[in-house]
């Protein structure tokens, strides 16, 4: 099968944007393995902080993520926030990305966060076993990072600027819903 994005392919923005916004199952008709074994922290990284932008287009909490194959870096899982679009508390770009992934053993992953988790992903992170996080923004917020390292988590921070740009427009032109997303409606 001919892929779009394949060994010849150059790892640009606009191909990272494709790979976010393609629906996980469908992603090897997008790309293939060759291709995929070019991505790199960086590249990951920036498909979370476009599911992140996703989120803010719709109106949501700018916040992304993505679970790959610690050996082959397929993309096992993609998410962004929808508190806001789905009225749900908790669908964290996290939990959507694990949600998407399903039933696999995520110590064989690894979890890209376009913003540091909050208390009860990081937790839930530490309850399903990952065994390496990296988180692309602790500049707009942080705090779990200590967490994760002392459940046995290996934590890289490789902040991406477009993404903690994003973040940082987003809590200036929406507090109360940044608020939220971190304390529920209780703390507004």
């Amino acid at each position: 099968m001919h892929t779009l994005l394949n060994e010849q392919s150059s790892v640009t923005d606009a191909a990272l944007k494709a790979v976010a916004h393609m629906p996980t199952k469908s992603l090897p008709a997008l790309m293939d393995s060759a291709f995929t074994s070019a991505l790199a922290d960086a590249d990951y990284m920036r498909i979370a902080v476009w599911l992140a932008s996703k989120s803010y287009d719709e109106g949501g909490c700018p916040i992304g993520a993505v679970i790959v194959d610690s050996i082959t870096g397929e993309i096992l899982g993609k998410g962004h926030n929808t508190l806001v679009q789905d009225n749900d508390p908790y669908d964290h770009g996290e939990t959507s990305a694990m949600r998407d992934a399903g039933r696999i053993d995520f110590s064989r992953t690894t979890l890209y966060t376009s913003l540091s988790p909050c208390g009860v992903c990081a937790k839930l992170i530490s309850m399903r076993g990952f065994r390496r996080v990296v988180v692309g923004d602790v500049t707009n917020a942080s705090g779990t990072e200590e967490q994760l390292r002392q459940e046995g988590i290996h934590v890289d921070e490789f902040e991406d600027s477009q993404g903690v740009d994003l973040y940082a427009r987003f809590r200036s032109e929406k507090p109360k819903q940044d608020l939220e997303d971190w304390l529920g409606v209780s703390a507004l």
